[in-house]
């Protein structure tokens, strides 16, 4: 966080951000746009959610393979209850981020995932990221560190699905002098000017 940006708790009027205009005599705009979620915050949340499918998972699973006498080995990834396990894994991060826009983890730390492109998150985002992406990233672990190198604190799932993760409720306030709107001024004074102008040549014609 750079020396003009600042933290405020609460929600401003809009979800993503807002544009305030303030008095004064430099005439800034007020940018306020939701904190993006740093490497260890988002890793105690993934934490939190790999214990509660591991819980969950051990509560409706195993008793299963109890009771079928199947073998609960998964020395080999082709195993029954590795595929098992896979397909519960994903589909929780799938279907919790499709209709919360959150995990349970993520939720205990006030995170939530946000798409860079769209106002909602898409079935494709979601695909892409916490899928496909995630596939990935389990295989290659250490690819979770990119979370601290990539614009807007993305991880690896993230760049491809063009999302990110921020705080709900903590709002980073950037200020910047307004660009367009003095070039916008700058074509009207020249367009009356030339108007001016066309009419005093008129003018002149007339009178001659």
């Amino acid at each position: 966080m750079t020396n003009n940006e600042i933290v405020m708790q609460g929600s401003p009027s809009m979800e993503n951000g807002f544009l305030m205009k303030t008095s004064g005599e430099s005439a800034k705009h007020k940018n306020y746009a939701l904190k993006t979620a740093g490497f260890w915050v988002r890793f105690w949340a993934f934490l939190l959610d790999g214990f509660i499918i591991s819980a969950v998972g051990g509560i409706l699973v195993n008793p299963i393979f109890y009771l079928m006498d199947w073998s609960l080995s998964d020395s080999v990834w082709y195993a029954p209850i590795s595929i098992i396990t896979a397909i519960f894994y994903y589909s929780y991060f799938v279907l919790m981020t499709k209709f919360f826009g959150q995990t349970l983890g993520k939720m205990v730390f006030g995170l939530r995932v946000i798409s860079l492109k769209h106002d909602q998150l898409t079935w494709s985002d979601v695909l892409f990221r916490d899928w496909i992406g995630r596939i990935i990233n389990n295989i290659f672990m250490p690819l979770y560190i990119l979370v601290v190198i990539l614009p807007e604190n993305q991880g690896l799932h993230d760049y491809f699905a063009d999302t990110t993760v921020v705080h709900e409720k903590i709002f980073v306030e950037k200020d910047s002098t307004p660009t367009a709107l003095p070039k916008q001024e700058e074509i009207i004074e020249t367009t009356e000017q030339e108007e001016k102008l066309e009419l005093a040549k008129l003018e002149e014609k007339n009178e001659q």
